[in-house]
């Protein structure tokens, strides 16, 4: 029941919901001076969720730096970066595709021995192959070995990735494993909370897909579609480590 309330709760705090429903409001509402109100707060809201400037300024605040890089026995690449392309039958990269990326590029610089895989399916309605299965088999076709592949198919969140990492550590005799999870830079604040009071330890964390950018003139004035995106995934990761804060307290 939770993971549905869950997928509800992210639909309606989306900036699209919010600008449409106060764009709704100004144009039913019987009072003008609530119309205008209403009017005024969703263009305001529309040019605040399109400037990529401002929403890199408030990324910057959230996200981490980048660690300090030792030697790591498994590098954790969480799920959430790629879906599965029903005509290729195969893994398509996603908005967080360069969590995969620099997962290989760490892989082949010897920075991780293993790679872990922890991805199950986070959608309601799902027929496809779960995310860790299919990555798997992207994996195999660019030649990683299987003995240097982990798989994690059970998880559908990030709470659940941890759950089920630790119990595979546990199963290869390797609870105290060096770990250096890798995923998306605005994800990493809710993934060490989550992961530290599951227990797991001998962690770094490695941040990919920054929201922050490299700005030109168009970033600062001209509204843009991808910041929206950007903030839906801000307000999501704030929401969630909020209420992972309070379960875990």
């Amino acid at each position: 029941m939770s993971f549905f309330l869950s997928k509800f709760l992210l639909f309606l705090i989306r900036p699209l919901v919010w600008i449409a429903v106060l764009l709704l409001y100004s144009l039913f509402a019987k009072h003008k001076r609530y119309k205008k109100k209403a009017l005024i707060a969703a263009v305001t809201l529309l040019l605040v969720c399109t400037n990529n400037f401002l929403l890199g300024t408030v990324a910057a605040w959230y996200e981490p730096e980048y660690p300090k890089l030792k030697h790591y026995d498994i590098g954790m690449l969480l799920g959430g970066f790629s879906s599965y392309q029903n005509q290729t039958k195969a893994l398509k990269a996603e908005y967080a595709g360069d969590r995969l990326t620099q997962t290989i590029r760490l892989y082949h610089d010897g920075v991780i021995d293993k790679i872990l895989m922890s991805g199950g399916s986070g959608n309601l309605l799902e027929r496809n192959p779960v995310e860790a299965v299919y990555t798997q088999d992207y994996l195999q076709s660019i030649h990683i070995p299987d003995s240097a592949v982990i798989i994690e198919k059970e998880s559908r969140n990030t709470k659940e990735n941890f759950t089920y990492t630790i119990d595979v550590l546990k199963k290869m005799n390797k609870p105290n494993a060096n770990i250096l999870i890798i995923t998306s830079a605005w994800h990493i604040p809710r993934t060490k909370l989550l992961a530290e009071k599951q227990g797991l330890k001998n962690v770094d964390y490695y941040p990919t897909n920054s929201l922050k950018d490299n700005y030109s003139f168009e970033d600062y004035l001209l509204p843009q579609a991808k910041a929206i995106a950007g903030w839906e995934l801000l307000i999501k990761e704030w929401v969630g480590y909020v209420v992972a804060w309070l379960r875990l307290t």
